[in-house]
């Protein structure tokens, strides 16, 4: 069987194609730059070169030093050690750029760089602040029993007051002059009932000022027969309220 040539290079090319594997993207690399640590070493760079314009401390010094092992890189393409930590990645680069490495649970309680003494002075300057909430301060001076013992003293000092019903109306207290006022059936200076012509001004000043308050008088008005009476002259015009009294706040209050 003879084959011509376009069949030769046809299965020259098949067979190529079958022995060459498909190339493996690299995990390694990111979207739009290359690799990982070499994104961060031109990161840092960059802030390098700005803080230096501004003339401030790198900014990569207030970050948290990326671990070593969270970094990633190609056998083709490593970035040396000590470029990682002169760009603030890396195990080394705590101590290149500056940062205090100590644990996190204390910087976030306390203030940064503050000493023992320090943290004493500002508490007793300041002896309202607590510190219940600060781990490392509570665990160093309370242990559970103590916890336990200051439940029990608090239990034992808690006051429980218990609800009593509201005291009775006494039966002896008087006309409800609150009650009057809403249901009487005329205004402060309306004449409505009836009075002697023997009422003058003279008694009615001078019985008024036995009374302490407006609100006594009318009180002992109506328990004297009032308003239909006034035999202490107290009410010469005959609107029913006594030396003065005024209903009106009574009224307005219940809405009339």
């Amino acid at each position: 069987m003879k084959i011509g040539t376009f069949g030769l290079v046809a299965a020259f090319a098949l067979s190529a194609c079958a022995m060459t594997p498909p190339a493996v993207p690299d995990s390694g690399r990111g979207v739009g730059f290359g690799d990982y640590a070499e994104f961060e070493l031109d990161r840092a760079r960059r802030e390098a070169q700005l803080t230096s314009q501004q003339g401030g401390a790198p900014l990569s010094a207030t970050r948290q030093p990326v671990a070593a092992a969270s970094v990633p890189a190609t056998a083709n393409q490593a970035i040396p050690s000590s470029d990682l930590a002169a760009a603030g990645i890396g195990a080394n680069a705590a101590s290149t750029a500056g940062v205090s490495t100590a644990p996190l649970n204390a910087l976030a309680s306390d203030p940064v760089g503050e000493t023992d003494e320090e943290r004493e002075r500002r508490l007793a300057n300041n002896p309202q602040i607590s510190d219940e909430n600060n781990f490392a301060a509570v665990s160093s001076r309370e242990t559970i029993e103590s916890d336990a013992e200051r439940r029990a003293e608090q239990a034992q000092a808690l006051i429980v007051v218990e609800p009593v019903p509201l005291p009775e109306a006494r039966a002896d207290s008087g006309p409800n002059i609150v009650s009057y006022a809403i249901n009487a059936p005329n205004q402060k200076g309306q004449e409505w009932y009836a009075r002697s012509i023997l009422s003058g001004e003279s008694r009615f000043s001078s019985n008024c000022a036995t009374y302490g308050s407006p609100d006594a008088a009318q009180r002992d008005f109506l328990t004297r027969g009032g308003p239909e009476r006034d035999p202490r002259g107290i009410d010469p015009d005959g609107d029913g309220f006594a030396c003065g009294w005024d209903p009106a706040p009574f009224r307005a209050a219940a809405g009339n």
